[in-house]
């Protein structure tokens, strides 16, 4: 899958390379650290940060990621496991907080995904450093 959109979008790497990671920790569940990315790729020196306030995008990404995280869940719990509806309300709620960590990070993927795109030039330039 590696030069694929959706290979840097899963495994939050460079979008140019696809070697570089993204953020400053791996675990999306470090709350304080969630979102903190390094300013330029370690591999082709791609800059994350194109302009300030570019991520302001991602919330709009954000938005309709968890409309279809919230869908599924109420699909699923409410149909396929027939619960009431309150009790599927309160598993939606609860999967949308505890997913928020992965939502934030997938919405960023995407929304940087959307502006750049690979290139296997830097990727190989890359591998061989």
């Amino acid at each position: 899958m590696k030069g694929t959109k959706l290979y840097s979008i899963f495994t939050s790497t460079c979008p140019v390379c696809h070697i570089g990671k993204m953020y400053t920790n791996s675990n999306p569940y470090n709350i304080p650290k969630t979102l903190d990315m390094h300013e330029r790729c370690s591999h082709c020196n791609t800059k994350y940060k194109m302009e300030p306030f570019f991520f302001y995008g991602a919330m709009y990404v954000s938005y309709g990621v968890g409309v279809a995280i919230a869908t599924i869940t109420f699909v699923l719990v409410y149909l396929g496991l027939q619960f009431s509806i309150f009790a599927s309300f309160m598993s939606l709620i609860a999967t949308l907080v505890l997913l928020f960590p992965i939502t934030a990070r997938i919405s960023r993927n995407i929304w940087i995904n959307m502006f750049l795109k690979y290139d296997k030039e830097k990727a190989k330039v890359s591998e061989n450093d």
